[in-house]
C-alpha cells in the first residue's frame, strides 16, 4: 500500500504536528472502478519514467480455460468479494467473479493498474 503521508495522530492518540508539506510521491488517486461496457482507457503518469493504463470500462477479458487463453466477452459481474455493492454496479476488480461467453471466471489482474482484464475459468 502506498503511503499518503504520516498520520496526524500518535499510537497513543496524541497529536503529531506536520514537519513538512505533502510531496508528489505521496500522491493518492481515486480508484478506477472498472465497469462492464464499451472499452474506455485512461493513461496516467506513474513514478519515474513509467505510465499506467487504467481501464475505465471494458467488455472483453482474456480467460484461461484448461491452459488455453481465449478472448471472451464479459456480460456481467456475478460476485465481488472486495465490496458487495460492486456486484450491482458491475464493477470489476481483482478477485471478482465475472460471467463471460466462456462461462464464469475469476479476475486475476488489476484492471485499474494494468489496463486489461485477465481471468481464470472457475467450475460452477
Amino acid at each position: 500500500m502506498k503511503d499518503q503521508g504520516r498520520s496526524k495522530r500518535k499510537r497513543t492518540g496524541g497529536r503529531l504536528r506536520p514537519f513538512r508539506n505533502k510531496k508528489r510521491y505521496q500522491l493518492g488517486r481515486e480508484p478506477a472502478e472498472t465497469t462492464v461496457g464499451e472499452p474506455r482507457f485512461q493513461v496516467i503518469d506513474s513514478r519515474g519514467n513509467g505510465t499506467k493504463t487504467r481501464v475505465l470500462s471494458t467488455n472483453v477479458a482474456n480467460v484461461s480455460v484448461d491452459g488455453e487463453t481465449v478472448e471472451a466477452e464479459i456480460t456481467n459481474v456475478v460476485d465481488n468479494p472486495a465490496n458487495i455493492n460492486y456486484i450491482r454496479r458491475n464493477i470489476i476488480t481483482k478477485g471478482a467473479i465475472i460471467e463471460t461467453s466462456e462461462g464464469q471466471a475469476r479476475v486475476t489482474s488489476r484492471p485499474g493498474q494494468t489496463g486489461q482484464v485477465n481471468a481464470v475459468a472457475v467450475d460452477e
